[in-house]
């Protein structure tokens, strides 16, 4: 990776000589914290640059973007090599998803710089991890941006299990490690983080006010001065009871899923929950408030307040889109679930959804789950699937792409698609051929 940045800054600095540049990015966590990694460098960098945020990075995007700026694109646009090599300008992908089978590595087109961990088989960093390192290449007065590609590390969930490169990010950073419950905000009161917790479902708890009583008073948890502890202030019998309550409600024998590294950052002069500011962020670029997310990781306290009010109306589309699951049609099959919101869950939240119910107990170990819902005259796909092991997600959703048209990207344990609304059974038909066939292979 090391020689690979040297040669691309090198080529970035003779680039973006009198020419300004355009910066386009993903909208959720990962992506909007490497977009505010990338303004802060190029600020100090002194250079002429506009942002731009994308849901999704599609075919008819590329065809409107300008060609008399150097245009740089953050966790997105592996997926779309082919398509960009015909721009008459140069560009730079920094991204960590994976890339497409018929890509030849070692041939490159000639306008393009790619920094993606595939392509010289390395381990997994996040694409702010990879802004990051980038930056600080560029100018060592970046280092102190390192916590923000902790914050994109931990909204991609990717911080349980560190590679190098993520370490050298982390190393770099100011973070404070502690092992806990992986329940957040680990700062705020454990009744409010009980009962909004999108990292861990727990049955008759997440969303449930009594609920959340409930599990607290059988764990002999109560109230001091008033309020209730948060997760990090918990005694270690606190603690343990806790567990074993949540690992009862989620019928499950062990507390694997749920115990792990909790990341500490100092954000405006207080220790916050780094999963706390990801889902920050993640709210605002998720309800079209990218611009807010930014501020927000660029340190404008006046964000904070506004990030925190979307936020709270994040978590209720959230809440509301878990209790509608139980409406929505379903059809399920061997090893298989397509969950099709249609119009009654968001666009923008029915991925956050799939991962949430892909995290819960609910589901058999490797079962595939394929959320869709409406985007307009489009749908969004999100698949996932649950525990640790399963089939490739990204190769199967580009197999029925390429059958019925549309565009996919994402990893091997969770990937997306968008494709036509007039195609909605068509897709049906043949995903569910996919996953029957697959799971004979199986």
């Amino acid at each position: 990776m090391e020689n690979l940045l040297t040669k691309s800054i090198e080529k970035f600095l003779t680039a973006t000589q009198n020419k300004e540049i355009l910066v386009i990015s993903h909208h959720d966590t990962d992506g909007i914290t490497s977009a505010s990694i990338m303004t802060r460098a190029l600020q100090r960098q002194d250079l002429r640059f506009s942002i731009k945020i994308f849901k999704q990075l599609e075919k008819e995007n590329i065809s409107h973007l300008p060609e008399d700026k150097i245009i740089i694109f953050l966790d997105l646009g592996s997926s779309h090599i082919s398509e960009l090599s015909k721009l008459k300008t140069e560009i730079f992908i920094i991204d960590h998803h994976e890339l497409p089978e018929d890509l030849d590595k070692k041939t490159m087109p000639s306008n393009v710089t790619l920094i993606n961990p595939h392509l010289i088989n390395e381990e997994e960093i996040s694409a702010s991890g990879l802004t990051y390192l980038f930056v600080k290449k560029l100018n060592d007065n970046n280092k102190d941006l390192a916590s923000l590609g902790v914050i994109g590390l931990v909204g991609d969930y990717l911080s349980q299990s560190i590679s190098k490169l993520s370490n050298d990010l982390i190393k770099d950073s100011e973070v404070k490690i502690k092992r806990g419950l992986l329940i957040y905000p680990a700062t705020r009161p454990i009744n409010k983080a009980l009962e909004y917790s999108t990292s861990i479902f727990i049955p008759g708890v997440t969303g449930s006010q009594k609920g959340v009583l409930d599990l607290l008073g059988e764990c002999g948890i109560e109230k001091e001065n008033g309020a209730y502890k948060s997760i990090i202030e918990l005694d270690e019998e606190e603690n343990s009871k806790l567990i074993t309550g949540i690992l009862l409600r989620r019928m499950k024998k062990d507390n694997e899923d749920i115990i792990g590294n909790i990341y500490l950052i100092k954000f405006f002069n207080k220790l916050e929950d780094a999963r706390e500011l990801s889902a920050l962020i993640n709210a605002c670029g998720r309800l079209d408030s990218p611009e807010i997310a930014i501020g927000l990781c660029l340190g404008n306290k006046n964000y904070r307040k506004k990030a925190e009010e979307i936020y709270a109306s994040y978590k209720q589309h959230i809440i509301a889109g878990l209790n509608n699951v139980e409406k929505i049609q379903k059809i399920q099959g061997k090893g298989y679930l397509i969950l099709n919101a249609q119009d009654k869950i968001k666009d923008t939240i029915i991925g956050t959804v799939a991962s949430i119910l892909s995290n819960s107990s609910v589901y058999d170990e490797g079962t595939i789950l394929v959320a869709m819902a409406y985007s307009q005259d489009k749908i969004k796909v999100s698949a996932r699937i649950t525990g640790k092991e399963g089939r490739n997600l990204r190769e199967m959703l580009h197999s029925v792409t390429q059958q019925i048209g549309g565009e996919c990207g994402g990893h091997h344990m969770a990937a997306g698609c968008i494709i036509q609304k007039n195609k909605e059974p068509e897709f049906l038909e043949t995903i569910k051929k996919t996953l029957d066939i697959e799971t004979v292979k199986i």
